[in-house]
């Protein structure tokens, strides 16, 4: 059996509803004339697209500390759409809530299985059991 990381979970959760988020805020730098409009779609879609796109790697090599690129990213978009460093540090705390909460939500859960001698395969392909010394007569 195969669990999901609850870390992963969480960070995915809030990049896709952070997706739209973004793609909102293109349409109100688009109708506020921030910049020049193929400017203000190129930048805000692509960060879209990043952003529904970075939960399919979420858990590899790096993959956390990409999702922390893009929310300074998004920060940053606040120089031109003000709103957006109020909205992007809001996302940013959350963020920063599901990688402290999630990683120790995992933690707790491997513990627990350990403890109880539970055989699982986590994300990370790690496998263990737990022997039992008591000796049956």
């Amino acid at each position: 059996m195969k669990t999901k990381s609850i870390k992963r979970m969480l960070a995915s959760i809030l990049m896709a509803f952070e997706s739209f988020i973004v793609f909102f805020a293109t349409l109100a730098g688009f109708g506020l004339k921030v910049a020049d409009g193929p400017v203000v779609w190129a930048v805000g879609l692509s960060l879209s697209f990043l952003l529904i796109m970075t939960p399919a790697v979420l858990g590899r090599k790096g993959s956390y500390a990409f999702g922390w690129v893009l929310q300074a990213a998004i920060v940053a978009i606040g120089f031109w759409l003000v709103p957006m460093f109020y909205i992007g540090g809001v996302f940013a705390c959350m963020y920063a809530w599901a990688m402290i909460a999630g990683g120790t939500i995992d933690k707790a859960k491997l513990a627990f299985e350990r403890a109880n001698g539970i055989v699982v395969q986590t994300e990370s392909q790690e496998v263990f059991t737990i022997e039992n010394d008591d000796k049956k007569d």
